[in-house]
């Protein structure tokens, strides 16, 4: 059977089709997932950020108009989301705390990556800038292009190209910190 395009998907979900809706999330959940678990390095917070994400894509469904792929618009919704939680985060930081985004023992518990350079990587992920984190995320494992990154944080292709080669640099230190 033919796969239906997410535009008919997303037009059959706001004439109120609720299996229409669910195709549209089935088809992008385990992305927006996989983005949570590498940005916040825990599974919870990544679930939690999976139905912030498409709580908020529901609601703003009609204001989708088109110009881009919904990919990329889903995708700037899950940015923002987690830009708010990273706000929520700091606001509550314990001062005896090193970093509390970081449960490394429910990450490494709970990851579904089996691949040990994976969980060093999403690791060392969070030792980045949220900026860069994101850049890093979007490029390599979203597989966006420079353009698309630029408009979905709405910043230059120049400076998603200078966050992302600072990014990688900073990660290749610390993974070759790691595997020494």
């Amino acid at each position: 059977m033919f796969e239906q395009t997410d535009e008919k998907l997303i037009s059959k979900a706001m004439s109120g089709n609720n299996a229409a809706w669910q195709k549209l999330v089935k088809r992008y959940d385990k992305a927006v997932y996989n983005y949570g678990l590498r940005m916040t390095g825990n599974a919870d917070d990544a679930m939690d950020l999976l139905q912030e994400v498409f709580l908020s894509v529901f609601r703003n469904l009609a204001s989708f108009r088109g110009e881009g792929t919904f990919k990329a618009w889903l995708f700037r919704i899950a940015h923002h989301r987690m830009v708010e939680f990273y706000r929520r985060k700091r606001d509550y930081q314990p001062l005896d705390e090193e970093n509390p985004l970081v449960d490394e023992q429910s990450c490494v518990s709970r990851l579904t990556i089996a691949d040990a350079q994976s969980r060093e990587l999403i690791r060392a992920m969070q030792k980045l800038s949220l900026e860069q984190k994101a850049v890093v995320e979007l490029k390599f494992f979203s597989q966006f292009t420079f353009e698309e990154i630029a408009e979905q944080l709405g910043v230059s292709s120049n400076t998603v190209k200078s966050r992302l080669y600072t990014g990688l640099g900073k990660l290749k230190a610390l993974m070759e910190v790691q595997y020494v």
